[in-house]
């Protein structure tokens, strides 16, 4: 399961990645000004939870880290110092789930609330539960504040986990696409596991037996309250955002008869092309966005009407009710008379 990444331009987080990044060079002696430095953030507004960011402004304080501290080990105390309470709705939605596979799939779905750097994926096979990160090995930003972001996701996870648990739970191994550095020896001693570097991918891998262990604060009442939260700021951040949010709007406006891609453009004043570019550039396409609305649209009709799956499957346009009942279980994790009844 993956999620693309939300605008790298919208303002749509709290600073808390910001300001854990400024505190730990803080420690350092380096000034806020100074790490703050070309983000358009001043130091009273990173303790200001009213205050919106960027994921490109969290990328800048991360360049100036790279440039600025001589610790290698900044990205990994930032990844251990940034725990779930500090993630707002996102993260208690996370700490409440009813099982740890539960928290892998909800920390994917709602990902872009994360002021997310890297995409995140996970599979699970008969023995291992792998985490993956399909753009770490890409060429931008730089190497070196991707390698930082890479150091810090990983951390992050890790914290999240034992957070999540309520006691240490380590990889079983990390991997990551890129040959040892200098400091390879801060990788286990933040993650807790065997690290393997000049791998094919980037990757945090557990035994799959966890999966169906019970997080220390699961409450099946908390879970759905905070889940649908989510899953309101999700649709909040899909139609405020580019051209991107113009189209989801548009075809929430006209459920049951989505138009097509070419009345789209058309409507946008312009050509095909040009709008599968600007999708393009805002990281998702025509059929993602088709496809965002009618899981939206599909979970609202079984929570509030008494509609079968198979009206529902024609309502979003599914020629057979097998192919709806198939794409539900790819969105959700459930099926449509388990995600009713629940």
């Amino acid at each position: 399961m993956t999620r693309k990444l939300p605008l790298f331009n919208e303002r749509i987080y709290a600073p808390y990645k910001i300001a854990a990044l400024v505190e730990v060079l803080s420690e350092q002696g380096i000034a806020p000004s100074a790490s703050l430095q070309g983000s358009g953030l001043e130091e009273h507004q990173i303790a200001d939870a009213s205050v919106l960011t960027s994921v490109r402004q969290y990328a800048v304080v991360c360049g100036n880290a790279v440039s600025l501290s001589r610790d290698p080990a900044t990205p990994f105390k930032t990844g251990a110092r940034l725990h779930l309470s500090a993630y707002g709705m996102y993260g208690y939605a996370l700490m409440s789930c009813l099982s740890l596979r539960d928290y892998f799939r909800l920390g994917v779905k709602y990902h872009a609330l994360a002021t997310p750097t890297l995409t995140i994926e996970w599979q699970e096979y008969e023995h291992e539960a792998v985490w993956t990160f399909p753009d770490a090995s890409t060429p931008s930003p730089s190497k070196a504040i991707k390698q930082f972001w890479i150091e810090q996701q990983f951390t992050q996870h890790v914290t999240h986990l034992q957070d999540v648990f309520g006691q240490s739970c380590p990889p079983t191994q990390a991997c990551f696409a890129y040959p040892a550095p200098a400091h390879a020896h801060l990788y286990s001693e933040y993650l807790g596991c065997p690290c393997v570097f000049d791998h094919d991918r980037c990757e945090l891998r557990y035994d799959s037996s966890i999966l169906d262990q019970k997080p220390h604060l699961a409450h099946p009442l908390t879970a759905a309250v905070l889940q649908e939260t989510c899953e309101r700021l999700i649709g909040q951040a899909k139609v405020s955002t580019g051209i991107s949010g113009e189209v989801y709007q548009m075809m929430m406006q006209t459920p049951g008869s989505f138009p097509s891609m070419e009345d789209v453009a058309e409507a946008l004043h312009m050509t095909t092309r040009s709008l599968r570019r600007k999708l393009l550039d805002e990281q998702t396409s025509f059929a993602a966005i088709v496809d965002d609305v009618r899981c939206s649209l599909a979970t609202e009709y079984l929570k509030t009407t008494m509609m079968s799956t198979d009206d529902i499957a024609l309502l979003l346009g599914f020629t057979e009710p097998t192919n709806f009942r198939r794409a539900f279980k790819r969105w959700t994790g459930q099926t449509t008379k388990a995600y009713r009844q629940t």
